[in-house]
């Protein structure tokens, strides 16, 4: 169950559209072959047997973890801006007999209808650019925790590494490869063939955050049927600014872990996980 009235639905995507690429063509892709929870699934499948539920994962997409967790009995619901992400999540979900609880709503504008005692962000923070909107996601998770509940968060830190050298921004944008032949490998249900590029746009050095495009191709036979160009902007935050901004909003004994294991963070993993309380 999709819970948000359609026009709502439309009105966050069309805002959206110009920060993320989530729709169209990279849904289907991700629906049909990103599939595999990684270590991710373990990872946070034991924050919330540590912590509990009812659980919430926050931009869920078409439910890489969501959907494993359900089936194994977990009271768990899921959010995400993209509407067509969240119809992979229900048809995926549907496939093994279930029926997620799902709502299409922007982090930033989170309004549910219950508490969470487990909150988890896996890959999402800091997609769309914006510093506000991700301090107030902040804030949106720590109102929908209930006392004592956990929110569990990931950041990769290489996003930006590229492109800190002043010679390295100035080759963007990068120009777009050829576009690849039809791949077999990636073939829908329907025998509709896909393909995705991407390329580097801009990076704002003061602002951290780097302007993406990605290219989505659809082939039927050999005809090129569809084509699709959407723009993501993303921000990375390191480990002493993500620190303040979860204290700002009243997180307290906070956590910071490598790598998706329960070690301490070191300088040199490219992800950390951040691990917070509501009091």
């Amino acid at each position: 169950m999709i819970s948000e009235n359609p026009e709502q639905r439309e009105v966050t995507a069309m805002a959206s559209r110009a920060e993320t690429w989530h729709y169209g063509i990279m849904a289907r892709y991700w629906t049909e072959f990103v599939t595999d929870g990684g270590p991710e699934l373990e990872y946070f499948r034991s924050i919330i047997e540590t912590n509990g539920g009812p659980v919430l994962d926050v931009a869920c997409g078409t439910g890489r973890l969501l959907v494993p967790y359900l089936k194994s009995g977990v009271d768990i619901d899921g959010t995400d801006i993209s509407p067509d992400m969240l119809a992979g999540c229900e048809e995926r979900a549907r496939a093994e007999g279930l029926v997620p609880r799902l709502f299409a709503q922007a982090s930033h504008e989170l309004d549910l209808p219950r508490k969470y005692r487990t909150i988890v962000v896996c890959g999402s923070f800091g997609i769309g650019g914006s510093w506000q909107h991700d301090l107030e996601a902040l804030r949106r998770y720590h109102g929908l925790l209930e006392p004592g509940g956990v929110v569990a968060l990931d950041c990769h830190l290489d996003d930006a590494l590229p492109y800190l050298e002043k010679d390295a921004r100035q080759q963007l944008p990068e120009p777009w490869p050829p576009p690849p032949p039809p791949d077999k490998r990636n073939t829908l249900k329907d025998g509709t063939q896909i393909k995705t590029m991407v390329r580097p746009v801009s990076f704002d050095p003061w602002d951290l955050v780097t302007t993406m495009e990605m290219r989505g191709l659809a082939w039927q036979g050999d005809d090129l049927v569809t084509e699709e160009t959407y723009t993501l902007k993303i921000r990375p935050y390191f480990r002493s600014e993500m620190l303040l901004m979860l204290r700002s909003v009243g997180f307290v004994d906070i956590e910071v872990q490598g790598a998706y294991t329960e070690a301490e963070a070191r300088a040199d993993d490219s992800v950390i996980v951040f691990v917070a309380r509501k009091e």
